[in-house]
């Protein structure tokens, strides 16, 4: 079927827990109707992927060091493939080192990128001292890459940005995308009255990893301002540290004890919940403060729920104010401010029921005709192809 391609990923069911993980589940059997896709991914063995675990004389290693020890396992076995195609910085060092070992090209998509971290400090908290190694990593990864995708025009720019030395003409916007049968209205509550949520009131909605890339603390804090009469629903967990799980934990008990209708689903709620949730809210509270994209947003749209969210990123280019949702500016030199506005945009949206059912069911019809994954894995094949043409020259 043409070029056969190896995915080097982290993430693969049903190891799902970012947004990386969501695109790769969906791009490869949309890839798989179009070309041979060899899945390569971290982790216990799977039946439809090949999955590499840390060696264990690294088992007590930096994550860092572990990261990379798995990345010299996917690079000894993608023998055979015409392109390697690498997600994060997880996985670029395995990538990078199958176009060494097998002369053939590295293609990166570019979720998120580390020189953004260090004005994320906690991502320090995470990693250690394997910061500069992941660091290391993904600059040697961009400055070798035959072709980088970048999931948004504002990806394509930090790229860009962050790394001069890519020529602009070897960066290709290739959006993220939304499988609209999974994420679609559906009138069941089951999952709803199971975790202690009336389904008879429309709540405002939030769904993410505790991190603080998804500002859910800025939400909380500007939750103390929403209107009272309308439940809020956090479907929030995995935090990134112990201190931030414990930070945020704190802060929903004080909210809690401050007004009625504060429900914090603290755990794995697999996808059928997940759409019940999106489907009955009155609003999808989306405060991220660094976003390359926001699969969550288009998942939300998906289930024709108004996105209230910040205009970082690539945000813009899912939610169009107005229209599918509210957008809100953040500056990180004034969040009182930001908090201030998203609480407003969020009551504007939850006193207009109608106007909010509308946005919803635009918002629907923007996912379905702009994001679907089979335009996705097409245009991510005329990639390949320019990348082999690169690799070739």
């Amino acid at each position: 079927m043409g070029v056969r391609t190896a995915i080097l990923t982290r993430e693969w069911p049903p190891d799902i827990y970012g947004g990386a993980g969501v695109h790769v589940e969906h791009l490869v059997p949309q890839l798989r109707k179009l070309i041979d896709v060899d899945v390569h991914c971290f982790g216990p063995p799977r039946t439809d992927a090949t999955a590499h675990a840390v060696p264990e004389y690294l088992g007590e290693a930096n994550a860092a060091l572990q990261t990379l020890g798995v990345d010299l396992g996917m690079a000894a076995s993608v023998a055979g493939c015409d392109v390697a195609h690498s997600h994060t910085w997880y996985a670029n060092l395995g990538g990078h080192l199958s176009g060494l070992l097998h002369d053939i090209p590295h293609v990166i998509t570019a979720h998120s990128l580390e020189p953004r971290r260090p004005w994320r400090p906690w991502k320090r908290e995470q990693l250690g001292g394997g910061y500069a190694i992941s660091s290391w990593v993904e600059d040697t990864a961009y400055h070798n890459a035959e072709a980088i995708i970048a999931v948004s025009a504002g990806m394509r720019a930090d790229v860009l940005d962050c790394y001069p030395f890519v020529d602009p003409d070897r960066v290709h916007v290739v959006h993220n995308g939304i499988d609209t049968h999974a994420y679609r209205k559906v009138d069941e509550v089951d999952a709803l009255v199971s975790h202690g949520i009336d389904p008879e009131k429309p709540y405002v909605l939030f769904v993410g990893r505790i991190t603080r890339q998804k500002g859910i603390a800025h939400l909380l804090r500007a939750a103390q301002q929403f209107d009272d009469s309308v439940p809020l629903v956090l479907c929030a967990a995995s935090p990134d540290t112990p201190e931030l799980g414990a930070e945020v934990a704190e802060a929903i008990d004080g909210l809690q004890q401050q007004r009625e209708g504060v429900h914090w689903l603290n755990g794995h709620l697999d996808r059928g919940d997940v759409r019940q949730l999106l489907s009955h809210a009155l609003v999808f509270a989306c405060p991220s403060v660094y976003e390359p994209l926001g699969i969550v947003n288009l998942e939300a749209m998906g289930c024709q729920a108004p996105v209230v969210a910040s205009d970082v990123g690539g945000i813009p280019e899912v939610v169009v104010d107005g229209q599918t949702g509210r957008l809100v500016h953040y500056d990180p030199q004034d969040t009182g401010a930001f908090e201030a506005d998203f609480a407003a945009a969020i009551n504007e949206v939850v006193a207009d029921p109608e106007a909010a059912r509308a946005m919803g069911e635009a918002g629907r019809a923007r996912a379905i005709s702009d994001f679907g994954w089979d335009a996705i894995a097409a245009k991510t094949v005329e990639v390949y192809e320019a990348a082999q043409a690169v690799h070739q020259s």
